[in-house]
């Protein structure tokens, strides 16, 4: 790994920053065909401190992707596979008895990592939920009053699979929007189910998920400090009001029964600032802050019953918004 990217500072420089940025990628690239768009839109999450709701059928690469991201800086991989019965002691962890010493002492749940993956999210009952959500927004977990602070960088990829509804907990709109971005992940296409097909069945055992080729390029720290870039990259007051009036116009537009409260804007503005840098740049444009819109306010939109009954989607809705809405001249 490379000394001029590693830094053990609170920020790093936008160059180095862009250059984190791209090895990521680049990284990541080996393990996943395709699916560059996703890949964009989770690591804009991951760099904007954020987390991420993942919905898509089974077998996508959702896992691999959190797998190869987690390896690439060297970062601590959980995953929890939430099922009805599943308890908030088994996310977050508890206190036991240890019978020579007669003291509690605690046992620490997969929710302490850096990369969780909390696969089927809607299929555990509500308090469950509320406990992994809990630790989305407050980084700390308490078990018997006592906190503990989570470890940076901390990311939460929660999936939910938009077929298989029966026997399902829907999240409550409140906690949808503790997510920064709602990604979509849909099938590849035909060209890159082939190669994605010929190189998963090449002199391989099984299913056994494989990212030996993702080498390390960063660590926590360089993370860390590239988080703090991002969330100081230069936002023009004139973006900044373009994101505000986008999340507004959600909340007055007709076949919208309920519109996308202040954190669609600041989450509009978290993503736009990942997304630019991401594009090798040092300041947000309008561009960013359309490219961020539908991962960041689709989940926090909901559409009238006559819209759905007619079968308008949240995604058409919202892209007729901000092709409405003026954007800023550059």
């Amino acid at each position: 790994m490379s000394e001029e990217i590693t830094r053990h500072s609170h920020t790093a420089s936008p160059e180095r920053a862009m250059e984190v940025a791209r090895l990521l990628r680049e990284e990541i690239g080996k393990a996943i065909l395709g699916q560059e768009e996703v890949i964009t839109q989770i690591l804009a999450a991951f760099l904007a401190a954020g987390h991420v709701l993942l919905e898509g059928v089974p077998g996508l690469g959702k896992t691999l992707a959190v797998l190869a991201l987690s390896r690439a800086f060297g970062g601590k991989f959980s995953r929890i596979q939430f099922t009805p019965d599943l308890m908030p002691s088994d996310v977050v962890g508890h206190a036991i008895l240890d019978a020579p010493t007669g003291q509690f002492r605690i046992r620490q749940g997969p929710a302490f990592t850096n990369m969780l993956l909390a696969d089927e999210v809607n299929r555990a009952p509500a308090k469950t939920q509320a406990a992994l959500l809990e630790v989305m927004q407050e980084n700390q977990i308490t078990i018997e009053g006592r906190s503990f602070p989570l470890s940076r960088p901390f990311m939460t990829l929660a999936t939910q699979n938009p077929v298989e509804l029966e026997g399902t907990y829907p999240l409550p709109e409140a906690q949808l929007d503790r997510f920064l971005l709602k990604v979509q992940i849909d099938y590849p296409d035909e060209k890159e189910e082939i190669e994605l097909v010929s190189s998963v069945t090449a002199s391989r055992l099984g299913d056994v998920l494989d990212v030996s080729m993702v080498s390390q390029v960063a660590d926590v720290e360089t993370i860390v400090a590239v988080q703090s870039t991002v969330a100081a990259l230069t936002v023009d007051a004139r973006v900044a009001e373009y994101a505000v009036r986008l999340a507004r116009a959600t909340r007055s537009w007709h076949g919208i029964f309920l519109g996308a409260g202040p954190r669609g804007a600041i989450s509009l503005l978290r993503a736009a600032r990942a997304l630019a840098l991401l594009a090798g740049r040092d300041y947000v444009t309008p561009d960013d802050v359309k490219a961020a819109s539908l991962p960041a306010l689709r989940h926090r939109v909901v559409l009238t019953p006559d819209l759905e009954i007619e079968g308008r989607m949240v995604d058409e809705v919202i892209a007729q918004i901000v092709e409405s809405v003026e954007a800023p001249r550059q």
